[in-house]
């Protein structure tokens, strides 16, 4: 069957199978450096949320628990400056893992107008498995690219959050 020819914004072009995604064409995208970050970005995160299903952790929430379990004892606010999660939404995450029992939020001895953050047993127990998965995650990473390509991309994207 012949394909039709159709005329869009006073041009005759011809008109795509459908169904056929590999034939859209990306060539003023496939070299733009945020383009490729944010497609990579899409498949590296839902790799991560089929393998963090089970735990039902979001890639905010495990860096959140990573985080504190880093850091126990540090002030809310450093932690969500640490990680970039603006206040409201940081406030919102941790609702979430208090009610889940997995961080709890205790006043500053130094400033009472302050949080500081600890994990729970249960969250450090979740913590240990997610990290479990995370390596699992990683190391499929390396298996992809190799170790020396990982470890660039790792330092250059590094230098881009510093540098941009």
């Amino acid at each position: 069957m012949a394909r039709r020819s159709l005329k869009l914004a006073g041009r005759e072009i011809e008109e795509p199978e459908d169904g056929d995604a590999a034939a859209v064409e990306l060539i003023s995208l496939s070299d733009i450096v945020g383009y490729a970050l944010r497609r990579a970005q899409m498949a590296v995160f839902e790799d991560f949320g089929r393998r963090f299903a089970a735990l039902n952790l979001s890639p905010a929430q495990y860096s959140t628990l990573a985080t504190i379990g880093d850091n126990p004892g540090r002030k809310q606010s450093e932690i969500s400056a640490a990680l970039g999660i603006q206040r409201p939404n940081f406030v919102v995450l941790m609702d979430e893992l208090e009610r889940r029992g997995l961080a709890e939020r205790t006043r500053s001895g130094d400033d009472r107008r302050s949080n500081a953050l600890a994990l729970t047993a249960s969250g450090v127990e979740l913590l240990k498995r997610a990290r479990a998965l995370q390596g699992e995650q990683e190391a499929a990473v390396e298996a992809i690219l190799g170790g020396e390509e990982r470890k660039t991309l790792v330092a250059a994207l590094r230098k881009l959050a510093r540098e941009i």
